[in-house]
């Protein structure tokens, strides 16, 4: 070879060695990556989710997960980085074990914050409870029965104020400023039922208490049993943390008017031995004879993703409370349906498989970033059992979790105020007297409160009930409509009667500011059931937030007696979130204009007619369904699962003949029907909207039928968790 040539060689490889050490130097010197974040510790929903104030309890706790697998993940990227100073990788390990704030909440925690935070305790409205035209005698008494997660309070003044916003819709702290129920000033120390221009119930009057901290404390906690027949519905505060807040406030603001009181006495129990761990409030398990559910609607549902997190395939929880968790623990009660949706989240083929749950445990495979199957299940024996993927190599490779049947159902726990209205709720008939004057009162309450499990929204209503009252007049009679809008409103509000002949049905006459009452009148002139709700612009958006209700207007004699009416209302609900998505979630323009609710609700929220107020008969009963549907937007399909609609008084109208016989009836936004039927059977039968998919969207309500069978209307085995 020439010695010429094979020198440029030379020059040329040492060239390129010089090159490669200086990119190696360069690389050393170059600060480690900060490791992956587990996919358990965030997700795209999570990110996308509004993020409002957290509690004080989910801000100063850091995610256990997270700070149990970032040290882990930190180490694997030090390993990975080779020549990495160790100083490097311990820093990075340190920064990666550090909590983000606000931090996220942990596993245990939740059941009863969300996951975006819980809104603060004044967001935490309960709405008030009158039954309007009535008007009623609250006692001292928070218009809230539910318990949130906050830390055990001791009363503290400043927190009973927050708690009291909850009672600001009927009552005042100012002295002689009387609303829906009585003013609370001065109340400490004073006669019960002797509030100076306010209208109390007999029971009230002769209960002979005085509102010292002790008879205040118990009668927060069961009014009925303190003073049975006062005319408030209220079941009362059951956590000692409320209580002791709102006496405090009293206590407070009655010692500044010159009236002492002794602290009450949960409070003094609670200074002693420090602060209590955060409570809640259960509802009572449903029985398994009264368990909602339907083979339409599921008991339980889940959604899974799969991915990979922390090295290896996994399936990731979406929505609810597993969302963002790995291989997420999964339960239900023995026999109860469960849902399952799987999406497909990086395109491998993947299925999943409940292990000793049955043929249809197990569903098909998807292959395709985005795909997605569903499958639903009666749960089986009370047992441990698994959950996996069986494509080869991928139940190895991570992607198995457990799945814990138990031997009833868990109780549910309310940690937010409900404002759904109960279908019960209904006003006796005028029965057979003369036209006369009937008073309405409609107070407009703004609230934060249970839209879903771990879900809140900020509710517009009438009486802090969504829908408003069910009122109930006869042709010929005057009504004299009083609005009041609540101080701490932040919108102008107004009401339009359907039943009402004249400008705007009342709205004209009704924009309302807050802390403002107006007042009108009409004559009822055509007998039916009429809806009413606010017209105050953007009436859409004060209509999708729960300010509807109806109006029965009876012809003379009133309807046909029957044996159980029922009050129902269809909505939609227009959230930023997506369906499912824990925390306060914000109204969303948009969609409604491009109407896209997220959610459709009987009676306010999802469970309002299945988990908490289930329709009730006996067999041989005739029951009325008085229908309405609120909107703004979409037209329902009123079915009964089971039943045959014996009557329809189609529309709302009641003077035509009823139609007979109807299977499904249609009911537009703002409009309203009166359906009968005589039950034959017992079980449990399904209230829906027949487009059917909005049951998906939380749109299902059940009516329990209790009695002996007759097999020659019906004979078959119902299979048990099915829901019938």
């Amino acid at each position: 070879m020439d010695l010429g040539r094979l020198q440029q060689w030379r020059v040329l490889i040492v060239g390129l060695a010089a090159i490669a050490g200086v990119i190696g130097i360069v690389a050393m010197l170059q600060p480690v990556p900060e490791p992956p974040k587990p996919v358990a510790a965030t997700s795209s929903k999570q990110d996308e989710a509004p993020k409002p104030q957290a509690s004080p309890a989910a801000a100063t706790t850091p995610n256990a997960k997270q700070t149990a697998t970032a040290p882990s993940n930190a180490k694997q990227g030090a390993e990975a980085n080779v020549g990495t100073a160790s100083k490097q990788a311990s820093d990075a390990n340190a920064k990666a074990a550090a909590p983000a704030a606000p931090a996220p909440k942990t596993d245990q925690t939740a059941a009863s914050t969300t996951a975006a935070g819980a809104p603060p305790p004044a967001q935490m409205a309960q709405s008030a409870q009158p039954a309007a035209p009535m008007v009623h005698d609250h006692a001292p008494t928070p218009a809230a029965a539910v318990a949130t997660s906050q830390p055990a309070m001791t009363g503290d003044a400043a927190e009973g104020r927050q708690v009291f916003r909850k009672c600001q819709a009927c009552h005042s702290l100012d002295a002689g400023k009387n609303g829906v129920g009585p003013s609370l000033a001065k109340i400490v120390g004073e006669k019960a039922g002797d509030v100076p221009g306010y209208n109390f119930s007999p029971a009230m009057k002769a209960s002979n208490l005085t509102w010292d901290a002790a008879t205040l404390d118990a009668y927060l906690t069961d009014p009925q049993k303190v003073v049975p027949g006062n005319k408030m519905p209220f079941p009362g505060l059951k956590t000692e943390r409320e209580r002791n807040a709102v006496i405090a406030l009293l206590t407070e603001t009655s010692k500044s008017a010159g009236t002492a009181a002794a602290p009450a006495p949960a409070a003094q129990n609670a200074q002693a031995r420090g602060p209590a761990a955060p409570t809640t409030e259960a509802v009572p398990p449903t029985s398994p004879a009264t368990a909602p559910g339907a083979n339409y609607v599921p008991g339980l549902r889940y959604t899974l993703r799969t991915g990979i997190a922390e090295g290896r395939m996994v399936f990731i929880g979406v929505g609810g409370s597993i969302d963002g968790q790995v291989n997420p623990v999964l339960s239900a009660a023995e026999g109860q349906v469960v849902q399952v949706t799987l999406i497909n989240g990086e395109g491998a083929e993947h299925d999943i498989v409940f292990d000793n749950q049955g043929p249809a445990g197990s569903s098909a495979h998807i292959v395709g970033r985005g795909a997605s199957t569903s499958i639903a299940f009666p749960a089986a024996k009370a047992g441990d059992y698994a959950y996996f993927c069986s494509v080869p190599g991928h139940r190895l490779s991570g992607m198995e979790g457990k799945f814990l049947v138990t031997p009833q159902p868990p109780p549910q726990t309310v940690v937010e105020a409900d404002i759904s209205q109960k279908p019960s709720d209904v006003p006796p008939s005028v029965g057979n007297r003369g036209p006369q004057t009937v008073r309405v009162d409609l107070v407009t309450v703004e609230l934060e409160a249970r839209l879903t499990e771990g879900t809140t929204f900020g509710y517009w209503t009438f009486n802090g009930k969504v829908p408003g009252p069910m009122l109930r007049v006869r042709v010929g009679d005057t009504v004299e409509v009083h609005l009041k809008n609540s101080d701490n409103s932040s919108m102008l509000h107004s009401v339009d009667f359907h039943a009402a002949t004249g400008p705007g049905g009342g709205a004209a006459a009704t924009q309302t500011n807050p802390g403002e009452e107006k007042s009108f009148r009409f004559k009822a002139l055509t007998q039916g059931l009429f809806v009413y709700h606010c017209a105050t612009p953007m009436v859409a958006q004060h209509i999708a937030n729960g300010m509807y209700g109806m109006i029965l207007v009876e012809p003379e004699g009133g309807l046909p007696p029957v044996d159980r009416e029922y009050y129902v209302m269809q909505g939609e609900i227009y959230t930023d979130g997506a369906f499912g998505q824990h925390g306060s979630q914000e109204f969303n323009v948009e969609k409604l204009l491009n109407e896209r609710p997220e959610y459709f609700v009987f009676n306010g929220s999802v469970g309002a007619l299945s988990s908490f107020h289930p329709l009730q008969a006996k067999v041989g009963e005739t029951v009325r369904i008085y229908f309405g549907v609120g909107g703004p937007n979409f037209t329902s399909s009123f079915h009964l699962i089971g039943e045959i609609f014996d009557k329809v008084y189609f529309l709302g109208g009641t003077t035509s003949e009823p139609l007979r016989g109807i299977q499904t009836v249609t009911v537009p936004a703002g409009g309203a029907v009166i359906a009968e039927f005589k039950v034959d059977f017992p079980g449990n039968y399904t209230l829906l909207d027949h487009a059917i998919a909005r049951a998906e969207r939380g749109l299902v309500g059940i009516l329990h039928v209790e009695g002996q069978p007759n097999t020659e209307i019906f004979d078959g085995k119902v299979e048990p968790g099915m829901g019938h």
